[in-house]
């Protein structure tokens, strides 16, 4: 049986994005996966996974939040060339826990609180993961590495085999990287 240690902070948030890009990049070139999946609200987690995957065969597939989430949007919408043109992509598509509006029900919600007790990165890493693969960006037959935070910043990754939201019950979490430590 394969033993590793998972990193845990003790405290969430944008003071462990280095360490835990670090942790991502590492699991990626040791496992051989060609894609991690980030989330980025302004692009500056975006541009630091960029810069430590520049000499890789990495690809990014940046998500930030969608269109209409917040007043205007938060990503800086000058590094998505940027980004494009290293090979990565950049994908506004809708988040998937957060519409309860349209479709009449409190699910997409519950299950956002179910996995939040494991922490926000957490629920962010495995929504980002389902909304590539329902973008086509990813393939379910392609293990990557998840990587998200609470608030700003990155503090949660994890390696997982994507599905599509029509075949959640596919979706599945191999290892958990790091993680901040719940209060």
């Amino acid at each position: 049986m394969a033993t590793e240690s998972i990193t845990y902070f003790d405290q969430p948030g944008k003071q462990n994005t280095d360490e835990t890009l670090r942790l991502a990049v590492e699991a990626a070139r040791r496992e051989g996966l060609g894609t991690i999946v980030v989330a980025s609200t302004t692009g500056f987690t975006a541009a630091k996974a960029a810069e430590m995957v520049q000499d890789d065969d990495i690809r990014l597939v940046v998500i930030p939040h969608q269109y209409g989430f917040a007043a205007e949007c938060e990503f800086d919408l000058d590094l998505v060339p940027d980004l494009q043109e290293q090979g990565h992509c950049v994908h506004f598509g809708t988040m998937l826990f957060h519409t309860d509006g349209f479709y009449g029900n409190n699910a997409p919600t519950a299950l956002a609180n179910i996995l939040r007790t494991f922490g926000q990165g957490t629920k962010v890493c495995l929504e980002i993961v389902l909304m590539a693969a329902d973008a086509g960006l990813i393939s379910p037959e392609q293990k990557v590495v998840a990587v998200a935070g609470t608030g700003r910043g990155a503090d949660t990754a994890m390696t997982a085999t994507p599905a599509t939201t029509q075949h959640l019950k596919q979706l599945a979490i191999h290892r958990i990287l790091c993680k901040p430590m719940l209060q």
